[in-house]
């Protein structure tokens, strides 16, 4: 008789958490309330970032346990940025919004699919060090951290109609361009390869410090500055990808067969 198939429990309650942030968020939308449905996002990111470490550390990682964060993080980073960034700047946009909306949702559901079904040979240590594509977490921050930014601002974009002004342009182009970018071939840094329980200088430790004082005292700058900041950094990326693919230690991808769009 086959042995029974179980969840762990805290991981998945974890995920479950990051989950209700994102729905929080489609609600917070579909209100009008866009700052606290930025602040739902992050939230959600930072529970992504914690629950696949638990369950590492806990030696309670699963099938079920990554099928259920790709399903969460499609949720939380997928569908209510979208939801989020069409209420509150989309719509004055008509089909054209609405459609860049959907367009980075259904990137973002193409890119977590092509993620869990890619396997990987040669040094384990390059794939780790980069991912094909912009990451959803990451196309979701630079979305709420863009949309903060704009509240921080002042910067009021047009409920209805014609009148769309330069600035309002800026949010409907990210949703186009971040999708794409999802979906590319673009190498981005991972930050798996960094090795996080090494002892490091003191300076360091004083530079955290100083960036969280930073960051509390302007949340939406920093925020938006880091973003983007990332996103700028695939271009010294992708050239270190290719020349680690020139020196021929570049990790090479099986083909996934009978994979068909």
């Amino acid at each position: 008789m086959p042995g029974k198939r179980g969840a762990y429990i805290f991981p998945s309650l974890l995920t479950t958490g990051g989950m209700f942030f994102g729905f929080y968020a489609i609600m917070a939308g579909l209100t009008g309330q866009f700052e606290r449905g930025a602040l739902a996002i992050i939230a959600a990111a930072i529970i992504d970032g914690l629950d696949g470490r638990v369950a590492r550390a806990m030696n309670a990682t699963s099938a079920f346990g990554k099928e259920y964060d790709s399903l969460a993080d499609f949720l939380s980073f997928g569908i209510a940025p979208a939801v989020l960034i069409h209420q509150w700047a989309l719509i004055p946009f008509n089909r054209v919004g609405w459609a860049g909306a959907f367009l980075y949702a259904a990137c973002g559901a193409l890119r977590l699919a092509r993620f869990n079904v890619q396997h990987y040979v040669g040094d384990e240590r390059v794939f780790k060090r980069y991912f094909q594509g912009l990451p959803i977490p990451a196309a979701a921050g630079v979305l709420v951290a863009t949309l903060l930014f704009y509240l921080e601002m002042g910067w009021e974009l047009p409920k209805s109609g014609g009148d769309h002004g330069g600035w309002a342009w800026l949010p409907l182009l990210l949703v186009y361009a971040l999708g794409i970018l999802m979906v590319s071939n673009i190498r981005f840094r991972s930050m798996k390869d960094l090795d996080w329980h090494r002892s490091r200088p003191f300076l360091t430790l004083v530079g955290v410090v100083i960036f969280l004082a930073v960051l509390t005292i302007h949340l939406a700058v920093t925020l938006f500055l880091l973003s983007w900041v990332y996103l700028a950094s695939a271009f010294h990326s992708h050239r270190e990808y290719r020349r680690l693919l020139a020196e021929g230690k570049e990790v090479e991808e099986d083909e996934v067969k009978d994979f068909t769009v």
